[in-house]
């Protein structure tokens, strides 16, 4: 491809960031600090400050994210390890299962985990049964131990990203330096404490600074399970009296400035020697059989973590079968009558026709952008590729939350961006957000194909008279379909089942996606958890189905995918 073509890919990218990532930003930060009369002032975040309620919901959303990523590396570390130490029966199996989490939007799965953990669900009438507790005084498990509750549902939804990359990290760990160590006395825990863990700790923050941002400013979840002394659910809030009301603003600003400081800390202290990932092993490491013991022992842990992390998926099919389910173990009655009535409803009916649409246009958005961000960054020496790269992996490292609020700010009526909403259609604006979200897949998988595609071919092509255009597309893209195919699949089901940018920016019914008719289910009575609880279950087989495709194609590489 000739220079002056990569230039304008360069240059039609980085204004495509500058309008619809750096501008929303922007755009809130300067609601936050500036007044009507047009000067700057601190008084919103003194007063923010002051205020306990929002104190306090800071300091719950830290702890949510906190917590959250502990427990997730907790689960996440010891499968790593042992993945990468044994060879044991069923291991590909189990190792496929791990990503079963990753198959349903976490507040449905609150829906699974609300009817085990409520005061009738299924833990208080099992206690009952068994004399262990008054039925006429049922403790309360998501009452006060709400917040424990979110943190317990979003580590099971979110440690398959700690692990895909910390055994990436592992995988690229030259065997040889543990041989060395080994050799010279270090061994057993001490060996992994001393130069395995140093060693993985950029693919460990990789993983930490995803769960971190995802559960700390995690919208679904606190909703579901009606806990509004959190951050993000007090601008959800905030948005039903946005204008003149600076405070939502302000609190958008917190959180972007504490995840970027959380990722800035980690990339300062771990980010800088990447060893395990700065190349191949010199050598490839061969795992010790099992033992029967062992190998049983390995099984046992894989089957008892995925086990524990499918109950809201349990809990998700059950309730969108049970006829009804009250006071009881399970079920009374079942009936498929639910996914009948999901498929008729009006709301759902407009809403997966609308996720289709959405979610198709900013998939085939993210593949241009890919291909083009992907051959800048891996096939040419423009100077600045690597900020180009690192533009595209930044919607990862801040929350999705603040960009859709920020997209929400910039296309209010009298915003520079109010052209974007079509009368009352957010279509155009959803589908920017959600592939502004998603494009970092597709630029890692595309990425990941042309570094294993020879440039010789491109040259051969164009020295018997190719245009490196042409070459690009006879030659290079038909080689790298399976990658591109793979990035697409996952940015279009994580766009099909985006939280965030769907609860803020549809507002109307007729637009709704297919997540904010979910969450418009939950809120309404009667069957409507029922009818919510089917469409997420069609949500974890549509899932399923692209994941594990990706999977099959990527390889060790899918957890490439969630790094920044």
């Amino acid at each position: 491809m000739n220079k002056s073509l990569s230039i304008s890919i360069y240059g039609f990218t980085a204004v495509f960031f500058a309008l619809f990532f750096v501008f929303p930003i922007w755009h809130t930060v300067q609601e936050a600090f500036v007044t009507s009369e047009g000067t700057v002032t601190f008084a919103y975040f003194a007063e923010l400050f002051r205020n306990p309620i929002y104190v306090e919901g800071l300091v719950n959303s830290f702890y949510m994210g906190l917590f959250t990523t502990v427990l997730a590396l907790l689960i996440a570390l010891p499968l790593a390890l042992i993945s990468n130490t044994w060879q044991f029966r069923g291991k590909e199996i189990l190792n496929s299962l791990i990503l079963v989490p990753l198959i349903l939007p976490p507040f449905v799965g609150a829906l699974g985990v609300r009817q085990f953990l409520g005061q009738s669900g299924v833990l208080n009438t099992f206690l009952i049964d068994l004399g262990l507790m008054e039925a006429a005084a049922p403790f309360d498990w998501l009452g006060e131990g709400r917040l424990a509750g979110i943190v317990l549902m979003n580590a099971l939804h979110l440690y398959p990203i700690a692990y895909l990359n910390i055994s990436a990290a592992l995988a690229n760990l030259d065997p040889a330096m543990e041989e060395a160590a080994e050799n010279l006395g270090c061994t057993g825990i001490r060996r992994l404490f001393r130069v395995t863990f140093p060693l993985i700790m950029p693919g460990l923050f990789a993983g930490a600074t995803i769960i971190f941002i995802w559960a700390f400013t995690e919208l679904g979840v606190p909703l579901v399970f009606d806990f509004d002394r959190v951050t993000s659910v007090q601008i959800f809030e905030g948005l039903k009296d946005l204008s003149g009301n600076p405070f939502p603003y302000a609190l958008v600003v917190v959180m972007l400035v504490a995840t970027v400081l959380f990722y800035l800390t980690g990339k300062w202290f771990f980010g800088r020697d990447n060893f395990s990932g700065s190349g191949r092993a010199s050598t490839g490491k061969t795992l010790r059989p099992a033992s029967p013991l062992t190998s049983a022992f390995c099984a046992g842990t894989f089957s008892l973590v995925t086990a524990i992390a499918i109950l809201p998926h349990l809990g998700v099919i059950l309730l969108s079968l049970s006829h009804d389910w009250y006071g009881t173990l399970l079920p009374t009655a079942l009936t498929g009558q639910h996914y009948e009535d999901a498929l008729g409803h009006p709301l759902t009916i407009h809403s997966i026709a609308n996720s289709l649409k959405y979610a198709s246009l900013a998939t085939g958005l993210d593949i241009l952008l890919g291909i083009g961000i992907a051959y800048v960054v891996v096939r040419t020496r423009l100077p600045g590729r690597q900020l180009l790269d690192a533009m595209a992996m930044l919607p990862l490292a801040v929350p999705g939350l603040v960009l859709a609020f920020g997209y929400l700010a910039m296309t209010r009526e009298g915003k520079p961006f109010d052209f974007l909403i079509l009368g009352e259609d957010p279509i155009l604006i959803l589908v920017i957000a959600y592939a502004v979200r998603r494009l970092p897949y597709v630029v890692r998988s595309a990425a990941a194909g042309f570094q294993q595609t020879s440039v010789s071919l491109e040259e051969a092509a164009q020295n018997l008279g190719s245009t490196p255009l042409r070459a690009l597309c006879k030659i290079t893209l038909p080689l790298i379909t399976a990658n591109l195919i793979a990035g697409g699949l996952l940015a279009f089901s994580f766009a099909m089942l985006e939280v965030s940018d769907s609860l803020i920016l549809a507002e109307q019914q007729q637009h709704f996606p297919i997540t904010k008719a979910m969450y418009a289910l939950i809120s309404s009575l009667g069957t409507g958890p029922n009818l919510a609880s089917a469409l997420g279950v069609w949500a974890m087989v549509f899932l399923a189905i692209t994941i594990t495709g990706a999977g099959l194609i990527l390889g060790k590489k899918l957890g490439a995918l969630f790094r920044v």
